[in-house]
């Protein structure tokens, strides 16, 4: 409709340009790219200086990923209508979406010449110190840009023009960047420090920071004083205080004997000093009226810790660790973050202990009279709360694992009589609200785990995801449920399920680069191609829009003045562009792609030029990589000997890193043979090296050399074998992939492709042991794919004695023989298009001499034999994955007795059931997928002749 407006509109008038314009977004709407871009460069070519016309072609190139081309437009404008403060202000924005920062100075000053309004000067200044941050050099930040940046402050200091906060924020992060610490700190102590509103405490934040950084440890200490006498509550403040006074003690620091202790008024230099202001503290708390703050009594506890780190005696002075935590229990025990607060500090109690710290804590609260199954059960919310948090803390303590099961299986049967109780609390509750007692259900999938983790029992993950189910359907909105729902059907294999609970978790921006991770680690490796096509799409979008949406945000930045969050928005750039996360998806889309696609829609060549890989060029941020993935996204109340540890997260970024690069070369490997395959034959003619040709079976080399480094790196890795916690993070596909046999099989067809590249080089005539070594490897090959499909054998479903068991690994195995099937036809169509010019010139000759007895050249029976078996092992395989679809789809598990050992009741049985079904059908999708890909390789296999 759009375009047909402005069609009408246009005959009328032809050289309405802002009707050109509007057509030409409607076109690059309607996905005309080329129509819509030149039908816009004949505008922009007009130089138009109306608004209208130049606000409607910033649109247009913003929407075509071209903000440089908006710089131009409003050069020319400004060119035009030298005075206009509206074009100045937009051409500077338009440097600003495209990081032209030396620009963006000349015209923030062009614009206050103008129009002298400060924030125009400012911009100019900001631009200086944006070229700092950004300059490669730092001595040319230092000596040039920044020494200029606060010149330009002091003038307008001294002209005493300074208006805003901003403009005082700004000289402050010009002086902390040259490291002047003493100048800003007067700057914020001064009168300038005066207009640092528009945050609580600004001000106080400000000198705390200059402080720590300048080391003045008894300024640090009286001001921090000094403000929790204010606020005894600001747990920041009290880090600093005791930061503050341990490096005091240690450099026996001792007050002036006349005058003030320093700046900030009195200074506390003994441990007696401190126990006792935070004693004072507490008991203030203890005789207000209203709600007590938990900030002392929390300081209390830090207090211990560092004393006791320190093997300081006077611990002993600020009480017993258990008698505290049960009072502030007593105090905060029914807010939800008792258990956050008191679990960084059970490591204060002995082990012989814990038992009496549980008890005492149960005391606290108030249960009903115990009913026939033995369970007293709270009377309201707040009692809910307080006997949540005393299981919650008896996880931490490491309490719930010292059961035996039998213990573990009533402690479920408890867990879960108590979520069936609270659910009367939320009866009320929306659909987006979370039910009071979600944490019990939750708690409760985490013992079935745990059992599930020792004794190999997959029943209790049967049950666990029936537990989960349930929570689910009286809780639709609760992410934990989803996240742990997601985790335990990848790992049981099943991507199908998987794909709506991510989408219902609806992530927001960052979070698919930081929970990505957990959807597209299984997304390839277990056969369901569309759906992990799809959701490598939900990642990739937000990456690539993050680019456009950035540059949106500097500029509101300036707009508003707000120029310390400038080098963030930058920073949290250039921190997704170099996300680990954002650099697998990418590859794995594209190979993804490649498998499902190449030679199957188009040729492996134009798919590979669709995509723009380019073989020689890694654009892979190695050195700078960002591990941006959030590990602890698993709510986890276990003891500190389970949880994720650094060494954890630094091995699992090496082996997530290592598996990239395999892959990584894998597609570059692939690409570089797409392009081999249609180079000019090189015999007969020396020049045709210089085309480039020998420089592609060069690249083809080295990465192949590169390739074999990587593998020896991950087979090291692999020996490790590291177990991460169940709730940290998945491991990568390295051991998999190794295990398999995939990776091996696929070097050596690539191997292959070099090898015959030299074939051609020689020709048939004098290569009869190059032809005996190409033979070996196409036999060779076939025999490592018939090793690979034996290791698939297996029933990935089945059932034994009334039980379910699965074998995801034995799906992950095919896809990877499947993946390895791809690159060997691959390899064998080139293969087929070098033997087939060699044959027909052999051919040729043949008819020349009259010679027909002269035997076939080996490489050609060869290559028959080879195209013959490999024919055999896909009709295998196909075999193989027709007879696992049909004993899946043999099995009933509506037959399957759900044992009511384990206390389950009909309905919690019905949720059992779902989960299992869920299993069964997406097994059956992926086979079916994966079968249907196999056919497809089966025809085109059938289309190799020479």
């Amino acid at each position: 409709m759009a375009i047909q407006q402005a069609d009408k509109l246009l005959k009328k008038h032809k050289d309405l340009h802002c009707a050109k314009v509007l057509k030409a977004i409607g076109l690059q709407r309607t996905g005309k790219q080329d129509e819509a871009f030149s039908l816009a460069q004949e505008v922009a070519t007009l130089e138009p200086t109306d608004d209208n016309s130049l606000q409607a072609l910033t649109i247009l190139y913003r929407e075509m990923h071209h903000p440089e081309l908006v710089t131009k437009l409003y050069e020319a404008a400004v060119k035009k209508v030298p005075l206009s403060e509206e074009y100045h202000s937009h051409l500077f924005m338009a440097y600003a979406r495209v990081g032209e920062y030396k620009k963006m100075q000349q015209a923030g000053m062009a614009l206050y010449k103008i129009v002298p309004k400060n924030p125009y000067y400012f911009w100019s200044v900001m631009s200086l110190v944006m070229q700092a941050i950004s300059a490669q050099d730092e001595k040319l930040a230092q000596t040039m840009f920044l020494p200029l940046a606060e010149r330009m402050v002091e003038k307008m200091v001294k002209e005493e023009k300074i208006e805003a906060e901003a403009e005082v924020q700004l000289y402050f992060m010009i002086l902390e960047r040259l490291g002047k610490c003493v100048e800003a700190l007067d700057v914020v102590r001064g009168p300038l420090g005066e207009k640092l509103t528009s945050e609580l405490r600004s001000r106080e934040n400000k000198c705390m920071m200059m402080y720590q950084r300048l080391q003045l440890w008894p300024e640090c200490n009286a001001l921090s004083y000094k403000l929790l006498l204010k606020n005894p509550d600001d747990w920041q403040f009290y880090l600093s205080y005791f930061d503050s006074l341990f490096h005091l003690m240690d450099k026996s620091w001792s007050q002036p004997e006349e005058g003030e202790h320093c700046v900030e008024g009195p200074v506390q230099t003994t441990v007696a000093e401190a126990v006792k202001f935070v004693v004072d503290r507490m008991e203030e708390q203890d005789k207000k009226e209203s709600r007590p703050l938990r900030g002392p009594y929390l300081a209390c506890l830090e207090l211990i810790h560092r004393l006791r780190e320190r093997g300081c005696p006077d611990e002993k002075e600020l009480g017993d660790p258990l008698e505290l935590m049960v009072q502030f229990f007593g105090k905060f025990g029914d807010k939800p973050c008792c258990i956050t607060d008191l679990k960084i500090y059970l490591h204060l109690l002995p082990p012989e202990q814990r038992s009496q710290f549980k008890n005492r804590l149960g005391e606290l609260v108030p249960l009903g009279e115990a009913g026939e199954d033995g369970f007293g059960f709270p009377g309201d919310t707040k009692t809910l709360q307080r006997h949540l948090c005393v299981c919650q803390l008896t996880r931490a303590l490491g309490l719930q694992h010292a059961l035996d099961t039998e213990g573990k299986l009533r402690l479920i049967t408890e867990l879960k009589a108590h979520y069936h109780h609270g659910l009367q609390f939320g009866k009320s509750c929306l659909k987006t609200e979370l039910q009071f007692s979600d944490m019990y259900c939750l708690m409760a999938a985490h013992v079935y785990i745990d059992l599930w983790t020792e004794t190999g029992d997959e029943n209790m993950l049967w049950q666990c995801l029936g537990v989960l189910e349930e929570g689910l359907s009286f809780s639709p909105s609760n992410a934990q449920f989803k996240l742990l729902l997601l985790l335990l059907f990848c790992r049981l294999g099943a991507f199908q399920p998987v794909v709506d609970l991510y989408s219902s978790l609806d992530a927001k921006h960052v979070q698919h680069d930081t929970i990505g991770y957990l959807l597209t680690r299984y997304a390839g490796s277990l056969g369901q191609f569309a759906a992990a096509s799809q959701s490598c799409n939900f990642s990739l979008r937000f990456f690539h829009s993050n680019q456009k949406d950035t540059s949106e945000y500097i500029i509101q930045a300036y707009k508003y003045g707000a120029f310390e969050k400038i080098p963030e928005f930058i920073a949290f750039r250039t921190r997704l562009n170099q996300s680990l996360h954002f650099a697998q998806v990418r590859t794995e889309r594209m190979l993804l792609d490649l498998y499902t696609e190449a030679d199957v829609t188009l040729s492996l060549e134009e798919s590979v030029k669709a995509m723009g890989v380019c073989p020689e060029e890694d654009d892979i941020p190695w050195d700078n990589m960002r591990d941006n993935r959030d590990l602890t996204v698993l709510v986890s109340w276990d003891p500190k000997d389970r949880e994720l540890t650094e060494d954890h997260r630094r091995l699992s970024l090496e082996e997530e890193s290592v598996w990239l690069k395999v892959r990584s070369l894998t597609l570059r490997l692939l690409a570089s043979l797409a392009l081999l395959g249609h180079a000019p034959s090189p015999r007969n003619s020396d020049k045709t090296n210089e085309n480039g040709i020998s420089a592609k079976s060069s690249t083809l080399q080295t990465l192949l050399s590169q390739l074999d480094q990587t593998l020896e790196t991950a087979a090291q890795i692999t020996e490790k074998q590291t177990q991460y916690p169940f709730l940290g993070p998945p491991s990568s596909r390295l051991a998999s992939a190794l295990s398999s046999g995939s990776c091996h099989c696929q070097t050596s067809a690539l191997q292959l492709s070099l090898t015959l590249r030299e074939l051609e080089t020689t020709g048939l005539d004098d290569s009869s042991e190059l032809q005996t070594q190409i033979c070996n490897a196409f036999k060779s090959s076939v025999a490592q794919l018939q090793e690979m499909l034996s290791r698939c054998k297996g029933d990935v479903l089945e059932m034994k004695d009334g039980r379910l068991t699965t074998r995801p690994a034995l799906l992950e195995t095919l896809v990877f023989f499947v993946e390895t099937v791809c690159v060997v036809l691959w390899v064998a169509s080139y293969s087929a298009s070098v033997l087939r010019p060699l044959k027909s010139s052999l051919q040729k000759k043949k008819k020349k001499k009259k010679d027909s007895s002269t035997a076939m050249p080996v490489v050609l029976c060869g290559f028959q034999e080879w195209t013959g078996s490999l024919q055999g092992v896909v009709t295998q395989a196909l075999d193989h994955v027709k007879g696992q679809e049909a004993s899946l789809t043999a099995l009933k598990l509506a037959a399957l007795t759900l044992e009511e050992g384990y206390s389950q009741t009909q309905e919690e049985c019905g949720f059992t059931r779902a989960a299992m079904d869920k299993v069964q059908s997406s097994y059956l999708g992926s086979l079916q997928e994966l079968g249907d890909l196999l056919r497809k390789r089966a025809d085109s296999l059938k289309s190799l002749k020479i």
